[in-house]
């Protein structure tokens, strides 16, 4: 019957090793003891058989003989004071008269008296005794039987058993607990990474985890401690996202309710009422200001597509893709020209999110470039794999303190902030660009105005 999964005990690493290690010591204790009680157990037998036949030899060619019934038998049977003696038939009958205490005799002694075969050697259990027969050549037809009680060995082989048992058990026992000390502290920075993964899941606290030694588990804790890193880090991004998304939409918000506001209010009866100017201007804020917060909001939608993972990879021709950019940004450019170079240049990437990135370059271009201005967009192999995208505008430039920070999320410059837009779309490109494994760069045009760059790997078309 299989128990319900809630009740079933969990086995933790600990004890499976301290069980392993049991596991292991046992087998090795359980297999040298067996050899041992084997081998002292044919040995003290083979001294047994050694001993009954140095007796027998002993006996068949001692000289000095005495008379008993139909024997003559030597004198030295009568120091067989620990071993009990006969001389049989072929019948199994004894030749000796004189009463004795005979060995135990079997068919295998009386083929020895009858002559088929010169000697044997046996264990009769009833008598628990070991049980030797030879040929004996004073009487014709004879045979000579020893017998040797085996408890003396059987005693010997008892108090092995126990030591070794005793010996085997503890070797387990100390197997065991060396197994588990070696588990615990072996396991202890096992512990704390997943005290300090619990604790993370319960408080949110990313604080890196201490490391000490450097085997394997210091270098899982020092992954742990990296990964624990980009989370704190992506929380933060996400952070100052919203923080900086609520700062942003907090303007554009504020002025659509006042001006809403001072549209209903002069609707109410005995209010005063605006001029037919003064509402052409409330409208055209407003419709400036929805205009503004809708940039707004698909420019954050965009930054959070882009900090996903991008699924879909395809090949991709990046000249097409800047000639698509440019046939839209042509169409709110103005009178500001486009002056385009392009050399084929092939990716695998995707497609859409590099269109994006390439339109929001033309159209920062177009919105620092002076009336009747020119945009100069190029593509060129970079050489090593890689490949420029540039695109430079003929207006005020960029200041040395604003270079760095322009890829920034909602950065903008001091002239920036007068004109419309976000502070997101360069902040687009970046995303776009590390994602295709590239970079970007900010610097000073030929014509004096700035100068954008995305690095692209790739080959060319």
């Amino acid at each position: 019957m299989i128990a319900p999964t809630g009740t079933r005990q969990r086995v933790t690493i600990r004890s499976r090793i301290s069980l392993l290690a049991a596991l292991c010591v046992g087998g090795a204790v359980a297999l040298v003891s067996l050899g041992a009680y084997i081998t002292v157990y044919r040995g003290l037998h083979d001294q047994v058989d050694e001993n009954l036949a140095d007796r027998a030899n002993a006996l068949v060619v001692n000289t000095r003989l005495i008379t008993e019934g139909r024997a003559e038998i030597p004198v030295f049977f009568l120091e067989l004071a620990d071993i009990k003696f006969d001389v049989i038939s072929p019948t199994g009958s004894s030749a000796i008269d004189r009463p004795l205490t005979r060995p135990a005799i079997s068919e295998t002694e009386l083929s020895v008296a009858q002559g088929t075969i010169d000697s044997s050697v046996r264990t009769d259990t009833r008598t628990d005794s070991r049980v030797y027969a030879v040929r004996y050549p004073p009487l014709p037809n004879t045979a000579l039987v020893l017998s040797q009680s085996l408890e003396g060995t059987k005693n010997t082989l008892a108090k092995l058993s126990v030591v070794l048992i005793v010996i085997g058990g503890s070797g387990i026992i100390v197997a065991a607990l060396a197994g588990l000390a070696v588990a615990r502290g072996s396991l202890r920075p096992v512990q704390r990474l997943t005290a300090a993964t619990e604790h993370v899941t319960y408080t949110g606290d990313l604080r890196p985890i201490p490391v000490a030694g450097d085997d394997e588990l210091a270098r899982l804790t020092h992954s742990f401690n990296t990964m624990l890193g980009a989370v704190a880090e992506a929380q933060e991004r996400q952070r100052r996202l919203v923080a900086d998304a609520g700062h942003e939409l907090r303007t554009p918000l504020t002025s659509l309710r006042t001006n809403l506001e001072l549209l209903l209010a002069s609707e109410r009866p005995g209010a005063p009422t605006l001029s037919d100017q003064d509402k052409e201007e409330i409208q055209a804020d407003l419709r400036g200001q929805l205009d503004e917060l809708t940039q707004l909001i698909g420019d954050l939608v965009e930054l959070a597509r882009a900090d996903a993972a991008i699924d879909v990879h395809e090949h991709v021709e990046l000249t097409d893709v800047v000639e698509q950019a440019l046939d839209r940004a042509r169409r709110r450019a103005g009178d500001v020209r486009f002056e385009v170079n392009l050399r084929p240049w092939h990716l695998i990437g995707h497609a859409a999110t590099l269109e994006r990135a390439v339109l929001n370059l033309l159209d920062n271009a177009v919105k620092f470039s002076p009336p009747g201005g020119t945009v100069r967009v190029t593509l060129d192999d970079a050489g090593t794999g890689y490949a420029f995208l540039q695109v430079g505008d003929q207006g005020s430039g960029i200041s040395d303190a604003d270079l760095p920070l322009v890829f920034d999320r909602f950065y903008r410059s001091e002239e920036a902030r007068t004109l419309p837009g976000s502070g997101l779309g360069l902040a687009i490109v970046k995303q776009a660009a590390e994602r295709h494994g590239g970079s970007v760069y900010a610097g000073r045009s030929v014509d004096g105005g700035a100068l954008m760059a995305m690095r692209l790997p790739g080959h060319p078309g």
